[in-house]
C-alpha cells in the first residue's frame, strides 16, 4: 500500500499545473463545446467587470476630477464593449497564444478597430452622441477623433496579455477541476445576469419608458460622466 503524503501531493499538483500551462502554452490543448461554451461566458462577465473597474479608476485621476464617477449604462458593474473586445481576442489569438508579442500586437489592432468603429457609428447614427470623447481626457496622444487613441490601445494590448496568460488558463482548469454541471450553471447564471441586465437597459426600459440605470443611480445622487 502507498501513502500519499501531503508533499507527495503537492509535487504532484506542482507538475500537473506545470504540464497544463506548457499545453496551454504549446497550443496543443482542445477544448470541448462545453468548456467553451463556459469560457466565453465567463470572459463576457469578467471582461465588463474589468472594464468598468479600469474606467471607474482613470476617470477619478481624469482631468483632476478627484471623484468617482459611474460608469457604463448598467446596473451591474459591467460594460458591453470590454466583453466584446475579450471575445474579439480569444477569437483572433487563440491559435497565436505562444507568442505573446504576436497576441499583443493583433490585439491592439483589434481592439483599436472596435473602439474606433463603436464610437463612430455611435457617432454618426446618434446624430452627435459620444460614449467616450479622448478629445477631452488625459494621456491622449495619437488621438483619432475622440474615438481612439494610443494609450488606450496600449492598456488593451496589456490586458489583453493578462486575460491570455490569467483569465482563460484559469478559467480552463476550473472547467477541469469542476464538474461539467457546476461549471456550466456557474457560466449560465452569470451570463444570463449581465445579459437580462444589458436588454432591459437597452431595450426594455426605452420600449417601455421604465427608469433605465443612469437614471436609477442619478436619483440615488450617483454621479455620472
Amino acid at each position: 500500500m502507498i501513502r500519499k503524503t501531503k508533499a507527495g501531493t503537492k509535487r504532484a499538483e506542482s507538475v500537473s499545473v506545470k504540464l497544463f500551462w506548457q499545453e496551454y502554452m504549446r497550443g496543443e490543448m482542445t477544448l470541448e463545446k462545453w468548456q467553451w461554451a463556459g469560457l466565453l461566458m465567463l470572459l463576457v462577465v469578467f471582461a465588463g467587470f474589468f472594464g468598468w473597474v479600469y474606467e471607474y479608476i482613470f476617470y477619478y485621476f481624469d482631468g483632476g476630477t478627484g471623484e468617482f464617477y459611474m460608469q457604463g449604462g448598467n446596473f451591474l458593474p459591467w460594460i458591453n464593449i470590454y466583453a466584446i473586445g475579450a471575445v474579439l481576442i480569444i477569437a483572433s489569438c487563440w491559435k497565436i497564444r505562444k507568442y505573446p508579442w504576436a497576441v499583443f500586437l493583433l490585439s491592439v489592432v483589434v481592439t483599436g478597430l472596435l473602439e474606433f468603429v463603436g464610437g463612430w457609428l455611435v457617432y454618426t447614427i446618434g446624430n452627435g452622441t459620444r460614449y467616450w470623447d479622448y478629445n477631452t481626457e488625459i494621456w491622449n496622444f495619437g488621438n483619432i477623433g475622440g474615438f481612439v487613441c494610443l494609450r488606450s490601445v496600449l492598456v488593451f494590448g496589456f490586458s489583453a496579455l493578462f486575460l491570455m496568460y490569467v483569465v482563460v488558463p484559469f478559467i480552463i482548469w476550473l472547467s477541469g477541476k469542476m464538474s461539467k454541471r457546476a461549471f456550466l450553471s456557474l457560466a449560465v447564471s452569470l451570463f444570463i445576469l449581465v445579459l437580462a441586465d444589458e436588454i432591459y437597459n437597452l431595450l426594455a426600459s426605452k420600449f417601455f419608458g421604465w427608469p433605465d440605470a443612469m437614471e436609477f443611480y442619478r436619483s440615488l445622487g450617483w454621479k455620472y460622466l
